[in-house]
């Protein structure tokens, strides 16, 4: 499909990709450069794979500027199944582990863990409708704990961590999946980061993970093979067949990521992508209704509400007619939520600013 043929895919997930990548993907999907078979086709024990996947793993190590002492890998189950492994993992026996709840990820995390272990609350945005993440001053966190899990952008709620907590000695573990590589991070404040790719760094399959291996040598022995992480890290993810072509896609979004100019470069373009909807909404007069409050607006998933819900189904429908589609807000709060992802071009953002002005024209 010729790229004028495109629409603005405003989707939470599986999201837009590059379309440097995605001319890629067609050029090379009957056979890789001189390999005569296609990324779906090559093993995953084979020469061709091997390299595709110590280049993709190097390439996010310079993205994230990864210090000695972690490990890479790649998993499957997305960012739900790391709900499980963590506490299977890493919450033994008479421990406990600390979560921040900031909205609907971070719960259904804490719900999984509570499933292994005791689970204590360190901050909850509950009673303030999630609109904010927390501080770092608002934190007390007890020496004890195996772990402090935390999600550092809502996607429902639409409200984004821009700060790398110090939590002394207890190892901070951070659910990433809908803004990393979206902004740099100091990565030694993290024992883990994991992400599931298919926000900013690929395709939907395959799951990403960093972790240091001070916190894999205290992780829980005998644990059936594929929900041990020890797994993944002395077989460099290749224990079982890994989801190849996701895999070879992540390397190819990573690369993308790298020529744009690094995290620096893609943070700079988030935030002028995000500030266009949110001057649309502040300029608005009350006509939009932004959720999140300022200090906390998510640049990834910008989430916020009409006077009506008959309104809000117009804008969805008008905006759709416009080639502009993925604006419905999540089931479970409605209203509309505009998802500018990495690869979500500036003139997307610049299009839907210009229709929200309209749209409040003749409607407000």
């Amino acid at each position: 499909m010729p790229s004028q043929a495109r629409i603005l895919n405003f989707s939470a997930g599986p999201a837009v990709l590059p379309e440097p990548v995605l001319e890629q993907i067609q050029a090379e999907a009957l056979s890789l450069p001189g390999i005569g078979m296609s990324v779906l086709e090559i093993s995953h024990r084979s020469a061709p794979f091997e390299a595709i996947l110590e280049q993709t793993l190097s390439d996010l190590k310079t993205l994230l500027q990864v210090p000695d002492g972690y490990r890479l890998i790649f998993l499957q189950g997305g960012a739900s199944l790391q709900f499980s492994m963590i506490p299977l993992n890493f919450l033994l026996p008479g421990a406990r582990a600390g979560y921040i709840d900031s909205g609907s990820w971070a719960r259904k995390a804490m719900g999984e863990a509570r499933r292994e272990g005791e689970v204590i609350t360190l901050w909850s945005g509950k009673a303030g409708g999630y609109r904010r993440m927390p501080r770092q001053e608002e934190l007390e966190t007890p020496s004890d704990l195996a772990y402090l899990h935390l999600t550092s952008n809502e996607t429902i709620e639409g409200i984004e961590l821009f700060e790398d907590f110090n939590t002394a000695e207890t190892p901070l573990i951070c659910d990433a999946s809908s803004d990393i590589l979206s902004r740099p991070i100091d990565v030694s404040r993290y024992a883990m980061i994991y992400a599931g790719a298919q926000k900013n760094m690929g395709p939907a399959g395959v799951t990403f993970a960093l972790m240091r291996e001070d916190l894999l040598a205290r992780s829980r022995r005998g644990l059936h093979t594929m929900l041990d992480y020890s797994t993944y890290v002395e077989n460099n993810s290749l224990y079982n067949t890994p989801p190849v072509f996701a895999i070879y896609v992540v390397g190819l979004v990573a690369r993308w990521l790298l020529a744009q100019g690094g995290l620096e470069a893609v943070s700079e373009l988030n935030q002028k992508k995000a500030s266009f909807i949110y001057k649309a909404i502040d300029s608005s007069e009350g006509f939009y209704r932004g959720h999140a409050e300022e200090s906390s607006r998510s640049r990834m998933n910008i989430t916020f509400r009409l006077p009506s819900e008959e309104l809000e189904t117009a804008f969805v429908n008008q905006a759709a007619a416009l080639g502009m589609d993925g604006l419905k807000g999540h089931r479970s709060v409605g209203g509309i939520r505009a998802s500018v992802y990495n690869a979500f071009p500036l003139s997307g953002a610049e299009t839907l600013s210009a229709f929200m002005r309209e749209f409040a024209r003749k409607q407000g």
